[in-house]
């Protein structure tokens, strides 16, 4: 039997091409969602006709009783989580610091690095228990290439980065890696709904490629560290940004 990957904000965007890609190779996926039910049947739908095992789970990432009734679930179903890709998003305001209110870079720090947590530790101890696991997160450049109005999300994915390096460092005697995907503005809803039409434009044209990121693009990165073959790699951040951002 394949893996089991549990992707959690996987209706749409990153997440759904990730589910996509990784049914296509076989794995068994979990669709997490919190309110896009339509959508999340229609990602199952697409993995099991390109010959996958998907089913969707409604959960909360940010509600410790909802990690808990998923994972419990996804345990009873297939034995046990192999692979987690965290990619929920979680809501942020857009504001400049001259505006910006501790409640709202309060409130995104508190609830990026409490989903990362939680479903870390309701995956981890299966894991552990195996001596295997992959860890997979969804970051951004902007946590390390600051821009403007950009300052909670940056700064709270700055912080979950670091809650990454920490857990690899700890996991990495249990064969369990734990790395980062950091993507450039990706070309989905997402930057649509953020972001204006030019502002959207104009990302593009900045990049040295000339455009922005597909979710089929990122999603590919995901399944390389969701496999086999990169279990000597972590505590990494594997950027997808078309040279935006160069170390």
């Amino acid at each position: 039997m394949g893996r089991v990957a549990v992707i959690t904000g996987a209706s749409r965007g990153i997440g759904a091409a990730t589910a996509l890609v990784l049914a296509e190779q076989g794995f068994r996926v979990i669709v997490n969602y919190r309110s896009s039910a339509a959508e999340a049947d229609e990602v199952v739908a697409a993995a099991t006709a390109a010959g996958g095992e998907a089913t969707a789970i409604r959960a909360d990432v940010t509600a410790p009783d909802d990690v808990a009734a998923m994972v419990d679930e996804t345990n009873k179903r297939w034995g046990g989580v192999d692979v987690l890709v965290h990619n929920a998003l979680i809501p942020y305001d857009v504001t400049s610091f001259a505006d910006l209110s501790w409640e709202q870079l309060d409130g995104k720090l508190d609830r990026e690095l409490h989903a990362a947590f939680l479903m870390t530790k309701a995956v981890v101890p299966k894991m552990i228990s195996r001596s295997y696991g992959r860890l997979i997160y969804l970051t951004t450049v902007l946590s390390r290439r600051p821009r403007q109005g950009m300052i909670t999300v940056g700064t709270a994915k700055a912080a979950m980065d670091q809650f990454v390096r920490y857990v690899a460092l700890e996991l990495a005697p249990h064969q369990i890696t734990a790395n980062l995907v950091s993507p450039a503005t990706v070309a989905d809803p997402t930057a649509n709904a953020l972001l204006t039409p030019e502002e959207v434009h104009q990302l593009g044209a900045t990049n040295p490629m000339g455009r922005l990121v597909s979710p089929e693009e990122v999603a590919k990165t995901v399944a390389f560290l969701a496999g086999e073959d990169s279990g000597f790699i972590t505590g990494h951040c594997l950027e997808v940004n078309g040279g935006l951002a160069m170390d």
